[in-house]
């Protein structure tokens, strides 16, 4: 027996509880002439927790006794509570509502998208490689990982789907989580729900969530579901923008979950706020609150602040402390002197020369036959011009050094691949590639809409540290390659739109910890030693990360610990200013 107009439009204005559920459950008993059996207190374990289908639970304290069951280092939530104001309070001091926001869409309103997307592919996840994959890309975006168990136990089911997105390269890029409430507790609404969308914040492909999304909705639809919903934090308005896109509504219901360690953000607010800090200073200062360190901010805008703990005060400029002295700051500030300190401790450099004449400075470029012109004291990549062959280029290069100020200096040019390594406490904690901006094609956007896209995508991702100039070194490595601002790039082309892998001019990191060669390893921790440095980022041209050969470019005293996800380089600096100040919480307690 059909469903009559009437009936849906009341069905979907009915928000999900037990009551309803219910009367669904009946409802579709004297539809289909058939028991319908709906399983009560219903938990799906998902990998970073469970989720508890509170319409399921007969009443608020059995919801409760389940919530507080949460195993350590898990981040539980109980979706679709009808009543929240009474399960909480019957447990004030252990759960709070969640500040999300539910959002419906119905399939018979959902429209496939005419053209897909063909820089990547979506596919279901089933091996221990995808599930690393799909961790990389959740502790960048500081999400709970998922358990590898458990998901190599659910990845070949019906009732959880786990896909990802992959580029050209084979590189997965995103990743979402379906689960099928049709198959988990026989939903006589003939339910499902998206869960954990994430995309990679260094993929340069545009549409990769929206492409998951719409891979998930046709996989339920084709299964029979009626509707699909997703959880989603209130003030995300960038994956609303998406959903709302898609036309998903708003749902009124509620999630509850339990306050942990995990969850602190979402309940408390610490007198501090951290979100007042860029990100460089905003993983140091979370991490000190985290563990009871007491945080005065000197300066928010400029990101400057005091950690206090136990009588010890210690002053800090993002990553740079007082630990570091003026001597060893203008070390690593000035490339020159830099250079000459590896130099003479038998680290391997390019040959060098500050600006002199431009007699001289031609000189020694037919000399070296490619060379890299910068400030020597420059930072964040400004003034810099890389693979200068020719006399007017290098004029020009030396223009735009000049206008930064101070001293210009000439370095011979190596080709490879741009490696960061961070050492705190003279032990290396993490190490990446970088890699410059670059962009995809798509066969219908010009380069300059690609780029503007780009780097909208970057600035989003590193809350506005990271973006592709629009200016001559763009448009200079636009024409080295044959292009101009106007050409249009084939569908799945890929092209670095910069020479230099600087994060602050859209550039990206790829972490290579665990595939650093120990004579790197070696190298760096020399280094610095030799600069007397206690935390430092050293910056290394490298064939690759896990081969010995390597050329020692510069040493910057203040490195973005935010960048080197999932590496611990944050715990790693507090550890080294506050010893005994017990490490970061993992028990899942407050």
């Amino acid at each position: 027996m059909a469903i009559s107009g009437y009936g849906e439009r009341m069905r979907r204005m009915r928000p999900p509880s037990y009551k309803a559920l219910q009367f669904e459950a009946r409802a579709a008993e004297r539809r289909d002439d058939e028991v319908v059996d709906t399983p009560e207190c219903v938990e799906i374990h998902c990998g970073w927790g469970r989720l508890l289908l509170a319409h399921t639970f007969p009443d608020s304290q059995a919801l409760i006794n389940a919530l507080l069951r949460e195993a350590a280092g898990e981040r539980d939530i109980a979706l679709y509570v009808d009543n929240p104001h009474v399960v909480l309070s019957l447990a004030p001091q252990s759960l709070f509502l969640d500040p999300s926001d539910t959002y419906r869409l119905w399939m018979t309103d959902y429209r496939p998208r005419a053209r897909t997307n063909t820089g990547v592919v979506v596919r279901r996840a089933s091996t221990r490689s995808d599930v690393e994959a799909i961790n990389r890309i959740y502790r960048q975006r500081k999400m709970v990982p998922l358990k590898s168990e458990v998901f190599l136990r659910q990845c070949r089911s019906k009732e959880v789907i786990y896909l990802v997105a992959e580029d050209v390269r084979g590189r997965i890029v995103g990743s979402v989580m379906g689960i099928n409430h049709i198959r988990v507790f026989n939903d006589p609404g003939k339910g499902s729900s998206l869960w954990c969308l994430a995309v990679a914040p260094d993929c340069p492909i545009s549409g990769v969530g929206e492409s998951l999304v719409r891979y998930l909705a046709e996989y339920f639809q084709a299964r029979g579901s009626h509707s699909m919903d997703l959880s989603v934090l209130h003030d995300n308005q960038e994956a609303k923008a998406l959903y709302e896109k898609l036309g998903f509504q708003r749902l009124t219901t509620f999630a509850i979950k339990k306050k942990n360690a995990i969850n602190e953000p979402l309940f408390a607010r610490p007198e501090v706020s951290p979100d007042e800090l860029n990100p460089y200073a905003r993983i140091i200062v979370k991490e000190a609150l985290r563990r009871g360190i007491q945080v005065q901010l000197d300066d928010a805008e400029q990101n400057l602040f005091t950690l206090i703990h136990g009588g010890r005060q210690v002053r800090c400029h993002e990553s740079l402390t007082d630990l570091t002295s003026a001597v060893t700051m203008t070390l690593c500030q000035n490339k020159f002197l830099t250079h000459r300190v590896f130099e003479r401790i038998g680290l391997r450099t390019p040959r060098f020369e500050l600006y002199t004449t431009p007699q001289a400075a031609d000189v020694f470029l037919k000399a070296e036959e490619a060379i890299v012109v910068k400030p020597a004291n420059g930072e964040q990549g400004k003034g810099i011009s890389v693979d200068i062959r020719d006399t007017e280029s290098l004029k020009d290069a030396i223009v735009k050094s000049q206008s930064v100020g101070g001293d210009t200096l000439l370095e011979s040019y190596f080709p490879g691949q741009d490696l960061r390594i961070v050492v705190i406490g003279y032990d290396v904690v993490a190490a990446a590639i970088r890699r410059p901006a670059e962009v995809i094609g798509n066969g219908r956007d010009t380069l300059k809409t690609l780029v503007e896209k780009q780097s909208r995508r970057r600035q989003q991702a590193t809350g506005g540290e990271s973006v592709i100039p629009m200016d001559a070194e763009t448009e200079r490595c636009l024409r080295l390659s044959g292009y101009t601002w106007d050409s249009v790039l084939p569908e799945g082309q890929a092209l670095a739109v910069r020479k230099t892998a600087n994060l602050h001019t859209g550039g990206t990191l790829e972490d290579v910890t665990a595939q650093l060669h120990p004579v790197l390893r070696e190298v760096a921790e020399q280094a610095a030693r030799a600069l007397q440095i206690p935390v430092v980022g050293l910056d290394l041209l490298v064939k690759s990360a896990d081969q010995p050969d390597y050329v020692l470019i510069e040493a910057n005293e203040r490195p973005g610990l935010e960048n080197h996800a999932p590496q611990p380089t944050a715990e790693r600096f507090i550890d080294l200013l506050f010893p005994h100040s017990g490490g970061p919480i993992h028990d899942g307690t407050v």
